[in-house]
């Protein structure tokens, strides 16, 4: 089993970090040529969603990952990875792959100062860690999506067939139990 990880920007080293504790072996998706890899598994990590999303069709992936999605690759979206699968952004008139039925809020939160960290409950892993930076959250689910957590009244992590995505960092906290679902999913 091997899990690619989007490259380009944001939080990719810290995902990276994640699957070396659980012993899982990855490759990066820097260029186009690393789409030719094999892999069971693809990680968008946070960062920012405007630049990724530029840069996944700069570079030539779009089409590729879109079609793996699609097809039932299991995916890991943290934040920005969350917009990119989002099929609507409320404050956006961008949207990415457009995979996931739901609709976000870009910088829900706030800017840099609206970040915070909280423990609150994950759907079927009990109390996590969860650190929001420049965080979406989800305003709107459709039929077959599952809502696995909040903040307050805010959904900040859902799943929906193969894609797993939340508004939070798993990635920047010693919590594995996230990453140990996704690769779950990925053994499947």
């Amino acid at each position: 089993m091997r899990v690619a990880v989007l490259a380009v920007q944001g939080a990719f080293l810290e995902h990276e970090k994640m699957l070396d504790r659980l012993g899982v072996d990855y490759v990066e998706l820097r260029k186009k040529e690393d789409l030719k890899q094999s892999y069971n598994g693809i990680i968008l990590p946070g960062g920012e969603s405007t630049v990724q999303g530029k840069l996944i069709r700069e570079l030539g992936f779009y089409d590729t990952l879109k079609d793996q999605i699609q097809s039932g690759m299991p995916v890991l979206a943290t934040c920005a990875g969350l917009i990119l699968l989002a099929q609507k952004v409320e404050n956006d008139d961008r949207s990415h792959f457009a995979t996931l039925p739901v609709t976000v809020k870009r910088n829900a939160y706030g800017r840099q100062l609206g970040s915070f960290y909280k423990e609150d409950t994950f759907e079927g892993i009990g109390k996590i860690p969860m650190t929001f930076i420049r965080a979406p959250y989800i305003t709107d689910i459709k039929e077959g999506v599952t809502i696995l957590a909040r903040d307050k009244e805010f959904i900040t992590a859902v799943s929906y067939g193969n894609q797993l995505a939340m508004s939070f960092h798993p990635e920047l906290d010693e919590d594995t139990r996230i990453h140990q679902q996704f690769v779950e999913m990925v053994e499947k």
